[in-house]
């Protein structure tokens, strides 16, 4: 494990009280049966703004604390034990870090502070099919004038339809498949030619299915180099892995201590059915499992702040984090027997949860052939 800092341990306690006090799993049941197609909870997204969630990555001079990657996995880690919807994985990781590292002085001053206050969604428009392939964008931007005009579709944008600003992936050199030709465009959520529609996922959480017809940028809206947008986004995506990684370990770990409490209490043929050894190997297991993912989260986050090549270990990250999260939550729901099955009993949220955060930003098989390609295999 990671040697935390004083003021770490101090975020991730405070963290894990909020999160237990303001945002349990109930809070995500009332989101789902109130049909919220936000997907979250706006005061408590502003409340993360306060309490400085919002604003980790952010450099000081834009209003953050600049406290680094491994913090906010501290935060993304506990979020993720409670399942607690929010757009801190959209927003206050994959959006900030695509702005930190591309963005323009004025794209910065315009938009870093407000999203440390909390008072903005932003997100990454990059998907266009079913798959995680960045590199097939297919979405248009036209030169007209001194500006650009975007044509196309992204899906499963998360947060889409909540998102203030739209950080879209757009082509406009190359073919599908090529890295080279890709830029990056901000574009507000609002901007005439948009249309945004929500998608159901499983998890209740916020996505939405984004067309861009004939939606004009200006010069101004570029963020880094024209045609140079694949050196921005492949670490924003190994940045975005690495903190996915870290919310789906917590989500892992609740769902194996939930379920080894229940071995310790449930009675079957008048034995606890803790005592019973082929449950007891599959627990060691997994616990051994959620360790050794510990580990890889952990390295990959220290590495981003580093400032190292940080994406073979974003990759192995993600890879393990989807295999850990899949078993965790598959033996949560059989070790619980009948009433894992039922919608009464929170199994059911978290295997739901683990699903769509697998397919997020590629899932287990994605990253293992990424690494095994970085490494030279």
């Amino acid at each position: 494990m990671a040697v935390l800092t004083e003021e770490q341990t101090m975020l991730r306690d405070a963290a894990k009280g909020w999160t237990q006090d303001s945002a349990p799993v109930s809070a995500l049941r009332k989101l789902r049966d109130g049909g919220s197609r936000r997907g979250f909870d706006p005061a408590a997204w502003a409340e993360m703004g306060q309490m400085g969630w919002a604003g980790v990555i952010v450099p000081e001079d834009h209003d953050g604390s600049a406290f680094g990657y491994l913090s906010l996995g501290l935060v993304l880690e506990e979020t993720g034990r409670t399942l607690a919807a929010s757009p801190l994985i959209s927003t206050a990781l994959v959006a900030v870090s695509a702005l930190t590292l591309g963005g323009s002085d004025a794209q910065k001053t315009a938009w870093l502070p407000r999203i440390a206050a909390g008072e903005v969604v932003a997100t990454l428009a990059v998907d266009e099919g079913s798959h995680h392939a960045p590199a097939k964008t297919a979405l248009t931007a036209t030169a007209k004038g001194d500006g650009w005009t975007l044509n196309g579709t992204k899906t499963f944008v998360l947060d889409g339809e909540a998102a203030d600003l739209l950080i879209v992936v757009a082509r406009t050199g190359g073919a599908a498949g090529d890295t080279d030709g890709l830029t990056l465009f901000l574009v507000a959520g609002d901007a005439p030619g948009v249309t945004r529609t929500h998608l159901a996922l499983a998890d209740s959480r916020g996505a939405a299915r984004i067309a861009f017809d004939g939606v004009a940028a200006g010069a101004e809206a570029v963020l880094g180099e024209v045609g140079q947008g694949w050196a921005i986004l492949e670490p924003v995506l190994d940045r975005a892995c690495a903190g996915l990684a870290a919310e789906m370990l917590g989500t892992a770990t609740a769902a194996f201590e939930i379920t080894l409490d229940y071995l310790k209490t449930r009675t079957q043929f008048g034995q606890v059915i803790g005592t019973f050894q082929a449950l007891q190997h599959r627990a060691a297991k997994l616990f051994t499992d959620l360790e050794t993912t510990r580990s890889c989260v952990e390295a990959a986050l220290e590495a981003i702040d580093a400032g190292g090549d940080s994406r073979a270990l974003a990759s192995l990250a993600k890879a393990r984090a989807c295999e850990v999260l899949h078993l965790a939550s598959n033996e949560m729901v059989q070790m619980h027997g009948g009433i894992g099955m039922t919608d009464a009993h929170d199994a059911g949220l978290y295997m739901k949860r683990a699903r769509v955060a697998e397919a997020l930003f590629g899932g287990a098989s994605y990253h293992r052939d990424r690494y095994a390609r970085l490494m030279g295999f």
